[in-house]
């Protein structure tokens, strides 16, 4: 982490080493750059939370949840956050990416493209728009 607070550098080294199998699988497709040749990084801290997997470039998280995540407030917390400090955050259930990763994979390809637009809300994923604001130029 490039200059970054030592307690968050430590805390996302710990979060890396207890990946579930649907995360592991997420990270592989993710990594060196395999998917489009956008680099992601995995446990990026985002004010007080750490994004599963992000990519700088298109300010774009990628969460997986367990079931433990259904209908959380704080998960819309996260969300909100990280849509605050400039992120979209997609998020997509451990038991998708097992069984149809190909389609989580098309969906961070659109939202990478600018082809996911607004908020979106279904039953196998989310998408939660950074707000114009405060992105970038």
């Amino acid at each position: 982490m490039r200059g970054g607070n030592s307690n968050k550098a430590t805390r996302a080294r710990n979060l890396r080493k207890v990946e579930n199998e649907a995360e592991e699988l997420m990270w592989y497709e993710l990594r060196g750059r395999r998917l489009n040749g956008y680099k992601f990084v995995r446990q990026l801290p985002i004010g007080p939370f750490f994004a599963d997997f992000a990519c700088r470039e298109k300010n774009i998280v990628v969460e997986i949840d367990g079931s433990q995540h259904a209908g959380s407030g704080y998960d819309r917390m996260r969300d909100e956050t990280m849509s605050t400090n400039g992120w979209s955050v997609l998020r997509f259930w451990n038991i998708d990416v097992l069984t149809q990763r190909s389609l989580v994979l098309d969906t961070i390809v659109e939202a990478l493209e600018g082809r996911l637009v607004g908020g979106l809300v279904a039953n196998d994923m989310r998408f939660v728009p950074a707000r114009s604001e405060t992105l970038k130029s």
